[in-house]
């Protein structure tokens, strides 16, 4: 396929090779479990802070610390979204079959041009590990995706590194082009040098979160599963999600009217479409393979209690626990 693969000695040294990668202009990712992506957390905020695009692929296992080595877990949602420090946005998408897993791979990567970010995809063990039936595109330029980053279209001698067009994202050139420019991981502006002014500091962080915030209907992706007429409505994303289908289905056949929402980006979290088919429902349930890290986003959003159906023993979340979830919630509304 004509590209490059580098081990590096650790998810820390992976993780440079990534924005160095990324800087010289190539597509680049690396990908990770819950411990490496710990690792990676200090030059991830680099990435966020110098607008490199790279992906960065997180497999969900047990935890904390080595945890239940290589068993499945989904407690990493909240470190998706803050584990680097500062404030900052965050862009996470969340396969739950194997065609997801390739087709939200494409997506991560033109969005994390789009954006000029880094783009995480949250996957978990057991969708890492499943087999299925995936489509790929006849013409290996249709694998490519739709994106690309932006380039500057200014002489070099103008070039800003930071000068954000009307859509908050700059335009990116590589190191090794005509275009010489620096890069600071300290607060910086336009130029790329270092500018630690309150006013400077005040745009350059709002803009970070309001270039994302712009690009919000290519980031709103989600599935609803027999959403119509739904009173009791499960939340659930990766494998649990698999898990909750099959459940919702029983459940339907049970003659308990219930549906699935599946968020397939988890941040920023598709709260709108949450909200309306949300609306309609008597009970939400929240089921995932941890304490409760989605349930307490989706308590957020809709402002009202949820039921928690959470398995966070390394086994997977079964059809069975959600359906008898589902039972429960029914039973307290009926």
């Amino acid at each position: 396929m004509g590209g490059v693969y580098l081990q590096m000695e650790d998810e820390i040294a992976s993780m440079a090779a990534l924005v160095g990668a990324s800087l010289a202009g190539a597509r680049s990712f690396t990908a990770t479990s819950g411990p490496g992506f710990s690792l990676m957390q200090e030059n991830l905020g680099l990435a966020i802070a110098l607008e490199v695009p790279c992906v960065v692929v997180n497999i969900q296992r047990s935890g904390p610390s080595t945890g239940l080595a290589t068993r499945p877990a989904q407690a990493d949602l909240m470190q998706a979204r803050w584990g680097t420090h500062g404030d900052h946005p965050a862009v996470a998408l969340a396969p739950a079959t194997v065609q997801d897993c390739y087709d939200l791979a494409v997506r991560a990567f033109d969005l994390a041009d789009l954006l000029r970010q880094p783009v995480i995809l949250l996957g978990d063990e057991v969708i890492a590990h499943a087999r299925e039936r995936v489509v790929v595109p006849e013409s290996p330029e249709e694998d490519r995706g739709a994106g690309g980053r932006r380039e500057p279209a200014c002489p070099p001698e103008e070039y800003r590194p930071f000068a954000a067009g009307p859509d908050g994202v700059a335009p990116l050139a590589w190191f090794g082009s005509r275009y010489v420019f620096h890069v600071s991981s300290s607060m910086h502006d336009e130029t790329g040098f270092p500018n630690a002014r309150p006013d400077n500091a005040a745009r350059v962080i709002a803009r970070l979160h309001e270039k994302v915030a712009r690009h919000a209907a290519e980031l709103e992706l989600y599935r609803i599963y027999q959403g119509e007429g739904a009173r009791y409505l499960v939340v659930a994303y990766g494998a649990s999600a698999r898990a909750a289908q099959a459940a919702v289905a029983e459940a339907r056949a049970a003659g308990i009217p219930a549906g699935l929402f599946v968020p397939l980006a988890v941040w920023p979290f598709p709260a709108g479409a949450l909200r309306q088919v949300a609306a309609e429902a008597e009970r939400v349930l929240v089921a995932e393979m941890s304490y409760g890290q989605l349930a307490l986003e989706v308590e957020r959003i809709l402002h009202r209690e949820v039921v928690g159906i959470h398995r966070y023993d390394g086994e997977m979340l079964t059809p069975e626990e959600v359906l008898k979830g589902l039972e429960r919630g029914a039973s307290r509304c009926w």
